[in-house]
C-alpha cells in the first residue's frame, strides 16, 4: 500500500518527553549537590543563609518546570488517546484526498474535481511510470465524480497494482487555463499509525494522513 505523507500530540509529547528529560537530570542534578553542600559543611562556618533561600528558590523552580512537563507529557498522551479514537470512527466511510498518484486495483479508479469558473471542457490524462500518456478523455466540466476503469489507449487494460498518474488540464475554448490535482474517493479500510503520525489505509491501495482526508 502507498502511503502519501502531517500531530499535534506526537510533537507535544516528543518534546515534552525531551524537555522533560533535560529538566528532570538538572533537577536530580541540584538536589543532590544541595544534599552534599548541607552535609558537608563546616559547622563552624556554616552555609549563608542568603545563598541557601536563593538555592532553595531554584530547586523551587526547577520543581515545578518538572510538574510542568510531566502534565504536558500526560496531555500529549490524551490527545494520542483522542486522535486514535476519531480516528477508529472513519473506518468503512466515503473518503477524499488529494493525490495524483494512484495503483490500478482492478476496480475503477475513483476520482472528483471541481473545475473553476469559466471551465468549458476538461481533460484527464492518465500516465504510467515511464511518464507516458496511457489514457486521454474530456471530461463533462459540470460533473464532479468520474471513474476510470483501467482501459489503455491502445485498446489494452492497465496493469494491476501499477502506479498511474492522474492530471486534469482545464481549459476555456481554447485557452488552456490550468492543471489540477484530483481528489481520490475511497472507503477507509485501516488505521494505522507511522511515527506517531495517523493515517488511513484506504481501499484505493493508497494510506494517507489522516489531517489530509475529509469524509463524504
Amino acid at each position: 500500500m502507498t502511503t502519501i505523507t502531517s500531530n499535534v500530540a506526537t510533537s507535544a509529547q516528543t518534546s515534552a518527553s525531551s524537555s522533560s528529560g533535560n529538566i528532570g537530570k538538572e533537577y536530580y542534578s541540584f538536589i543532590k549537590l544541595l544534599t552534599a553542600q548541607v552535609k558537608n559543611q563546616d559547622p563552624l562556618a556554616p552555609m549563608d543563609s542568603t545563598q541557601f533561600v536563593e538555592q532553595l528558590a531554584t530547586f523551587s523552580s526547577l520543581e515545578q518546570l518538572v510538574n510542568s512537563n510531566t502534565a504536558l507529557s500526560n496531555i500529549a498522551s490524551m490527545l494520542s488517546d483522542l486522535n486514535g479514537l476519531m480516528a477508529s470512527q472513519w473506518l468503512g466511510q466515503d473518503v477524499a484526498f488529494p493525490s495524483a498518484y494512484m495503483p490500478y486495483t482492478g476496480n475503477p479508479a475513483t476520482f472528483s474535481y471541481e473545475a473553476p469558473a469559466g471551465t468549458t471542457r476538461s481533460t484527464l490524462t492518465v500516465k504510467d511510470a515511464d511518464g507516458k500518456a496511457v489514457w486521454t478523455e474530456t471530461l463533462d466540466p459540470n460533473e464532479t465524480v468520474f471513474k476510470w476503469n483501467g482501459q489503455l489507449t491502445d485498446g489494452g487494460t492497465a496493469a494491476k497494482d501499477k502506479m498511474y498518474e492522474f492530471v486534469i488540464d482545464y481549459y476555456q475554448d481554447n485557452t488552456f487555463m490550468g492543471t489540477a490535482i484530483p481528489e481520490v474517493i475511497s472507503k477507509v479500510t485501516d488505521i494505522l499509525s507511522t511515527g506517531g503520525t495517523l493515517q488511513l489505509g484506504t481501499a484505493a491501495g493508497l494510506t494517507v494522513d489522516l489531517a489530509k482526508i475529509r469524509k463524504l
